[in-house]
């Protein structure tokens, strides 16, 4: 992280939307979802993905052959500099607010995640604690005699 202060946040802020994204993607791997329909219209969704990939491959040519970062502009950022130290003091002064609002929006997502998976499923064998609790050594414990073989 090189640029500016606004680089910092646009970065942190894409962490944060990919990591939603992760969630959204769990909760739609756990949700039953025919797959069969889905693959129904692939075919006509191609030349739409094709071009989007073109598209993303460009963007990302750019980034990586461009000449906006050298490496003069670390060299002379000096030797104590720490990206992380500045990406840390930013996030909890200026963008305290934010992070929060992140954080309090990503716990959102992961409690709705499992209550969209979590539902009712007939012929399970659900643990009673209080019963597991209750329970005495000599219920449990059975002590058998078992005499041995003799080897011929």
């Amino acid at each position: 992280i090189f640029g500016g202060t606004g680089e910092v946040i646009g970065r942190v802020a894409g962490g944060i939307v990919g990591a939603v994204m992760v969630l959204f993607l769990f909760v739609i791997m756990m949700l039953d979802v025919n797959h069969s329909v889905l693959k129904e219209g692939f075919a006509s969704y191609l030349p739409v993905g094709l071009g989007v990939s073109i598209v993303m491959l460009a963007e990302i040519g750019l980034a990586v052959m461009g000449q906006k970062y050298t490496l003069t502009e670390v060299a002379s950022l000096g030797e104590k500099y720490s990206n992380t130290r500045e990406l840390g003091e930013l996030l909890y002064t200026h963008y305290v607010y934010p992070f929060e609002l992140a954080a309090v929006l990503l716990l959102i997502a992961i409690v709705s995640a499992i209550a969209l998976t979590l539902r009712k499923r007939s012929g399970l064998r659900r643990q009673n604690p209080s019963d597991q609790v209750k329970v005495k050594a000599a219920d449990r414990v059975r002590l058998v005699d078992l005499s041995s073989e003799q080897k011929d």
